[in-house]
């Protein structure tokens, strides 16, 4: 087995993404979830997403991410959220919020719940809608948030910003600070799963991003001590690759809604791996021995230029899904990378879908 970049083996990982349930109102234009979405008959019962809460916590786990599709379509969440806390975890609820009030979030309050984080479509509401296919979403939306804060948690606006609302940065930020946000996440829509498909409708142009950068770098030195702002710049334009989730197999692991644990969250779009499940073994017999998890896992794997670079154990390769998105092998360099041989073809995707020409959506079906 490789190494994690450390002399003592596999060292534990920070945080777990448990995936509840693939279930959502919404159908979100360039949601993350996989195409092939696991059925609610599929989904792991009470007693099992406790019994992989004590596993992540005894190996080592500090936050746990509450999420789905969307998570508080699950009755037991209540359940779930105390469950965690008992075992020592650090409880987030990433949510669309559509489906939460106040009353519940006082529930999910007492029960341990920490911390709150609520994706934006938009700051119109119109526009918003257009995104996320669902009528009356960000009032709702705007509702939670304040009474989240009210209740006395801690809340993130996660900002998803593509192609028809990045001109608006500034009105994100304006808007986690009018809602007492403690943190923005200005997310750049990233293209696997479903925003693959709708890429050329999402992709910002070269301009519009040199503008949202401008904007956001101006307004860093007022936000000081006042709203926590993540962002990185979109990983086409980019000329290094990100250390995709901290590294694979190194930060992080993810947990679906049927029991199959994964390095990210877009893992199985790669053929041939076979990722096993909480059902058959324990989460840290996976996270230290699993095929999957050591494929991609230190340096050992990577192919040149990387294995020689001085930021291999930096980038730690870039990501591999999207090594196998653009160019059909994801055992391939990240071609963000200006060093791949396949850097090129991000110019040609750039020149064909980061224009300003309107390309209809497409949506995904799925209900509660």
């Amino acid at each position: 087995m490789t190494s994690c970049g450390t002399t003592t083996g596999v060292e534990p990982p920070l945080a777990v993404l448990a995936e509840l349930t693939h279930r959502c109102p919404l159908r979100c234009v360039y949601c993350s979830n996989p195409l092939a979405l696991d059925p609610a008959s599929k989904e792991m019962d009470t007693a099992t997403w406790c019994r992989v809460l004590d596993e992540a916590a005894d190996l080592g786990v500090i936050q746990v991410h509450f999420s789905g599709g969307e998570p508080t379509a699950r009755k037991d969440l209540e359940q779930l959220v105390e469950h965690a806390t008992k075992a020592g975890l650090y409880v987030n609820l990433i949510t669309s919020a559509v489906l939460l009030d106040r009353e519940r979030l006082a529930r999910l309050r007492d029960a341990g719940l920490q911390h709150v984080q609520i994706g934006f479509q938009d700051t119109m509401a119109g526009k918003a809608e257009v995104i996320s296919g669902f009528p009356g979403g960000h009032p709702k939306k705007l509702d939670v948030a304040r009474e989240v804060t009210d209740l006395g948690l801690a809340l993130t606006v996660n900002a998803i910003v593509q192609r028809h609302n990045i001109d608006r940065v500034n009105d994100f930020i304006d808007l986690a600070l009018e809602l007492k946000a403690g943190r923005i996440e200005i997310a750049n829509v990233q293209y696997y799963g479903w925003a693959l498909k709708n890429r050329g409708a999402l992709m910002p142009t070269r301009e519009q991003l040199v503008r949202m950068d401008e904007a956001v770098r101006a307004r860093l030195p007022e936000l000081k001590g006042r709203l926590v702002v993540d962002y990185v710049v979109p990983d086409y334009y980019a000329s290094r690759p990100k250390a995709c989730m901290g590294g694979w197999g190194r930060k992080f692991l993810n947990v679906t809604p049927s029991g199959k644990v994964l390095p990210c969250h877009a893992a199985e779009t790669i053929p041939g791996m076979a990722f096993d499940s909480v059902t058959e073994r324990s989460l840290g017999d996976i996270w230290a021995n699993s095929a999957a998890f050591q494929r991609y896992r230190g340096t050992d794997w990577m192919p040149k230029p990387c294995r020689s670079c001085d930021q291999k154990e930096v980038d730690w390769g870039g990501c591999r899904c999207q090594a196998l998105a653009l160019t059909g092998n994801a055992d391939n360099p990240d071609p963000v990378c200006d060093l791949s041989e396949h850097h090129g073809v991000l110019a040609g995707i750039i020149e064909t879908d980061g224009g300003t020409a309107e390309t209809p959506f497409i949506y995904r079906s799925f209900s509660l």
